[in-house]
């Protein structure tokens, strides 16, 4: 990885003022300064990288949860309607920052970010099964056991779409947790309606073993804890690339 791009994934600023920082000699590497942007960081490096003799954590990767609110799609850019790239300063897409899969507009709930493109893909995929538990609100028929045995062996929407088999936890007569792997367009919403409701509000949870964090209000995000990184990793059987210390 080049120096600038460590600097700037450690926070030290933007690849503009981090290449100032090295440009002036603050940057050491093994204890050197280094002035060349581009100088490569292997991993054994990334361990001896320095500002003004500040020990700097190194990240290959960016991770975030970011608790989606209602009203904003799961874009970095629309034409007519607000995104979820406002709520994430400008310097962290440039890094290559994306969203794992997407929410409906009105979906609240946790939406992971990453720049990890392999772990992306593999979180979204169906072929790895990452289950996404849901707190579904609707309106019409009332839950009942058969709704739950129904669930689990797998729906067959009117529209044609045959759902792989899912948990459905009922809370109350209108209330349920809904756990799914897979993610078809308004997926949940069409099996709701397949089965006589009408989905009032949804909410997502949890993604695979990562569950949103109670503290973070709708609209705020933070960095995902090493544990819950490795936790994401080891859910799609990838080794963690991010060289840190």
């Amino acid at each position: 990885m080049r120096l600038d791009r460590c600097l700037a994934n450690a926070g030290f600023g933007s690849r503009t003022e981090v290449k100032e920082l090295i440009r002036r000699g603050q940057v050491t590497v093994a204890g050197q300064p280094v002035r060349d942007a581009g100088f490569d960081i292997s991993d054994e490096l990334a361990k001896t990288v320095a500002v003004s003799g500040e020990s700097v954590l190194v990240r290959r990767h960016i991770h975030l949860m970011l608790h989606k609110p209602a009203g904003l799609v799961t874009a970095l850019e629309d034409r007519h309607l607000r995104t979820i790239a406002e709520l994430v300063p400008v310097q962290l897409w440039q890094r290559g920052l994306f969203p794992v899969g997407r929410l409906d507009r009105d979906t609240t709930g946790l939406l992971i970010l990453t720049t990890d493109g392999t772990l992306g893909h593999r979180l979204a995929s169906p072929r790895w099964e990452v289950w996404k538990t849901y707190e579904v609100t609707v309106e019409g028929a009332p839950f009942s056991e058969a709704d739950v045995v129904a669930f689990a062996e797998g729906l067959n929407l009117q529209d044609g779409l045959v759902c792989q088999p899912a948990k459905l936890e009922p809370h109350s007569d209108y209330q349920a947790d809904l756990t799914i792997h897979e993610g078809k367009f308004h997926q949940v919403k069409r099996m709701m309606l397949s089965t006589g409701r009408t989905v009032t509000a949804l909410h997502r949870r949890s993604v695979g073993n990562l569950v949103l964090d109670e503290q973070l209000a709708p609209g705020t995000w933070r960095e995902l804890s090493e544990a819950e990184i490795a936790g994401l990793y080891g859910l799609v059987e990838l080794e963690i690339q991010d060289a840190s210390h």
